[in-house]
């Protein structure tokens, strides 16, 4: 059984003091959650702080966002070497902030993807519909298209190492959430989809995370679905006491 994964994304929130004092006590009380991995990812203007407050800890240091290129006149971007030298272990991609406010296409998704994956950087790719597409029953037509670019090019090995996270766009930072029903559906679909292009083993080893509005009083409901292996956690996760409640949450009965 493959352990989850919960991890958070911090967006564009906190100052430094506030993120180094937050990653700290998540690292405290890590010890107690070894049922699972814990990730967390700062804005990148304090990666290196939060970095340091995570060392000899088992919390990973996450990037929210990365530029496919490895150097070179790319003003305001973060290459993978950059991410690597400040200590980070993952990194999400295709966010549906990147998709729908920075207007990110699968194609730039799929070049930082495979820029990531020739780094030891494991990357975590976000897909998910729009709440219009959702009402004219477009949901897995739209995520599964979301995966074919995002995803293009990859090998089976390649990928084994990306973790995948539906992302209801219209659950996020909305109070409303996917029924534990809603979200097995399409992370099952998200399986059989790797599944056909690729094989069972691949399929079933590959993590998919839920993500839209996962709080403490829910997660147990939808971490216990078979194909769910883990929560993206938005603000929920700036505060440590939620954050690791989820995580507690995910703990096999």
């Amino acid at each position: 059984m493959k352990r989850l994964l919960i991890a958070g994304n911090w967006k564009m929130n906190l100052d430094r003091q506030s993120a180094v004092q937050l990653a700290s006590r998540v690292a405290a009380g890590a010890a107690a959650v070894e049922h699972a991995d814990l990730a967390v990812c700062p804005p990148s203007v304090y990666l290196s702080a939060v970095g340091e407050a995570l060392v000899g800890t088992s919390v990973k240091l996450g990037a929210q966002n990365v530029y496919h290129q490895p150097k070179g006149a790319f003003t305001g971007e973060i290459s993978t070497e950059m991410l690597t030298d400040v200590g980070c272990h993952c990194v999400i991609l295709g966010h549906s902030e990147r998709r729908h406010i920075f207007h990110e296409a699968d194609a730039e998704i799929n070049r930082k993807l495979l820029a990531v994956l020739e780094t030891e950087l494991w990357p975590i790719v976000c897909v998910g519909e729009l709440l219009e597409e959702r009402e004219a029953g477009k949901s897995q037509e739209v995520v599964r298209g979301q995966c074919a670019g995002s995803l293009a090019g990859l090998t089976a090995d390649q990928m084994a190492r990306v973790t995948l996270a539906y992302e209801p766009v219209w659950a996020i930072g909305t109070g409303k959430v996917a029924t534990p029903e809603i979200a097995q559906e399409i992370h099952a679909d998200l399986r059989k989809t790797l599944s056909d292009r690729y094989n069972g083993e691949i399929a079933g080893g590959v993590r998919i995370l839920y993500g839209g509005s996962v709080k403490p009083d829910n997660a147990s409901d939808l971490l216990t679905q078979p194909d769910i292996d883990g929560a993206l956690v938005g603000g929920a996760s700036l505060k440590a006491d939620s954050f690791l409640a989820i995580a507690a949450a995910a703990k096999p009965a």
